[in-house]
Parts: structure tokens; sequence; C-alpha cells
């Protein structure tokens, strides 16, 4: 379907849950278009605060506002003959939404600060994770927005919904991210692959990528047992003593902290003096760090070649 639209020059909306791969179709539909010369612009429509997101796509000119000190081209402007996404549409302000309305109407912006309007020739494709009949229903999304947006609407369905394509997404993700890495993983273990194919991967395609990423860079973590035991039922909460948001920031830094030495040290093949170069920080201090978590490097028996971290 998206072939098949990709010519039309009409807006598509995408819809799916996160980390299904919007973005990828969007980028797909561009390239396969007679835009694919032009510019593909890229808006996190979520991202932003709604003042700062109006400037970011319609750009303003000096003397707008406060601190506007020169003319800025907005992310439409810089879309012209190409294609721009606006990445989780669903969380656009109803202000905004109206001037995306006059947008789709006129092919015309309107600067902030600006006095004429200026022509544009763009092509829209939308994405959100959000259920924006639901949300028209409830009044959060404009009727006629959604109808202009909804010319061609393709839904990708989640991982789970499509099993078959696990292997092939590995393969990728396994040919890609092996060598940047410089792993010593010659291919990924038929029972992982089981494994993989049987877990509902709630994160999608986004959570299997990463998934890969980290058994490439400590292929000796239980990734198995951490599948088997997200995939049970979440157990009742246990009745824990009272804690201060301070001891949970601090606790949840350090662990955050440890997993990123770790990470780096298996990349560095343990040269801590890299490793303490690439984290900037001194050689003293990963020193003190290891020590104080109880980290060393152990090799396996009969096995000079393979190492992997133990936590004393």
């Amino acid at each position: 379907m998206a072939r098949q639209v990709a010519d039309t020059d009409v807006p598509v909306l995408i819809l799916g849950e996160s980390g299904v791969g919007k973005e990828v179709l969007a980028s797909f539909i561009h390239e396969q278009s007679d835009r694919s010369d032009g510019p593909f612009v890229k808006v996190n429509c979520a991202a932003l605060p709604i003042d700062l997101l109006e400037s970011e796509l319609f750009g303003y000119e000096r003397g707008a506002f406060t601190g506007a000190v020169r003319d800025k081209t907005g992310k439409f402007e810089q879309a012209d003959k190409g294609t721009i996404l606006l990445d989780e549409i669903g969380e656009m302000s109803p202000h905004l939404q109206a001037k995306l309305l006059h947008v789709l109407q006129d092919s015309e912006i309107n600067r902030l600060g600006g006095r004429r309007p200026i022509k544009i020739d763009v092509r829209v494709l939308a994405a959100t994770n959000k259920k924006l009949k639901e949300a028209v229903a409830k009044g959060e999304f404009r009727n006629d927005l959604y109808f202009r947006l909804n010319v061609i609407c393709l839904e990708i369905p989640p991982l789970r919904a499509r099993l078959e394509d696990i292997p092939i997404l590995c393969t990728h993700f396994f040919d890609k991210y092996r060598e940047h890495y410089h792993s010593s993983v010659q291919k990924l273990p038929k029972e992982l692959l089981e494994a993989f194919v049987r877990y509902d991967w709630p994160g999608n395609i986004r959570q299997l990528e990463n998934v890969v990423k980290r058994y490439l860079i400590l292929p000796d973590a239980d990734i198995l047992s951490e599948l088997r035991d997200s995939s049970l039922p979440n157990p009742a909460p246990l009745v824990q003593p009272a804690v201060s948001l301070k001891e949970v920031g601090s606790h949840a830094a350090e662990a955050a902290e440890k997993e990123t030495v770790l990470k780096m040290l298996e990349e560095t093949g343990w040269n801590r003096k890299e490793g303490a170069r690439r984290l900037h920080i001194s050689y003293k201090a990963l020193r003190n760090k290891l020590k104080k978590w109880q980290l060393v490097r152990q090799k396996p028996v009969g096995d000079e070649s393979k190492s992997f971290v133990r936590t004393a």
C-alpha cells in the first residue's frame, strides 16, 4: 500500500503502537515518491512545548518576540519540494491543529510576526500511536483536521501480530551492529531466536533492536531468563518500607552508571585506561568505581579468548 500511495502526493496517516516502525515507513514513502530528491523533514510534535513547536514548524521573523534577532525558517519551509513527517500528531495542541488545517487547505504558511503568507509545496505525512478516532470523539483532536490527514491510512500491526518478521529483523540488526560494536558473536543462537519468536514484544521492533544490541555487547548476559521473567504476570505489589525520592533517584542513577561502565569496558576489551578516556573520567575514578561495585574480569576455564564480568 505504501508503494501504491507514494506518488499520489496526498496526506498519509500512519498509525501503530510505539516502536513498530512508523518513521521507517514514512521514510520509505518519501523515498518511493517523486519527491525523493527533495528534503525529508521530521518533527516530533510531543518533544517541544507549544510555543516552541509553533516557531519550529512555521518559523518567525526578526522582532516577532523578545530574542528574535534574525529571521528563522520553519520546518515547513525547509521541507519545500519534499516531505514533512509530523510524528506524534496526536499530541499537537488545538491552536496548532487549526494552523495545520490552514496549511493543508491553502498550501501556505505564516511565520510568527510575518506580514504575508508564504507559499509552500510540501507533502504531509502524520504518525501517532494514539487512537485518533477516540480523540476526535472526546474533542481532543479536530474532526476536520482528522479527515484532512486521513486521506490514506496505513496501520502497522504490532510485532506480536507478525512473528514471521522476527528472524528477518534479527538478521538485519545482527549484521547492522555486529561490526559497529566489534562483537565476537558469530551468530544468534537457535534457542535465543526461538525465545524471540515466543515473546510478545511490548516495545515492538525498537525493543527487539535493543535486545539484539545488548546481546552483541554482553553475550554472557542471561537474556533468556530476562525474557521469561518479563513474560510472567506481574506479581502483587509488596509493601515496601517508606523510602525517599532522593534515595530512589540515587539507586537508579548508580544502576545506570554501572551498566554504562560495563558496556564501555566490554567495548574496549576491558582496557580500563581507554574506557576511562571514553567515559570522560580519570583512570583512578574508574578503578574506585570497579572496586566499590566489586567488578572483576575473569576468563572461563579452557577459553582464553572470551571474558565475562562477575560481581563479587
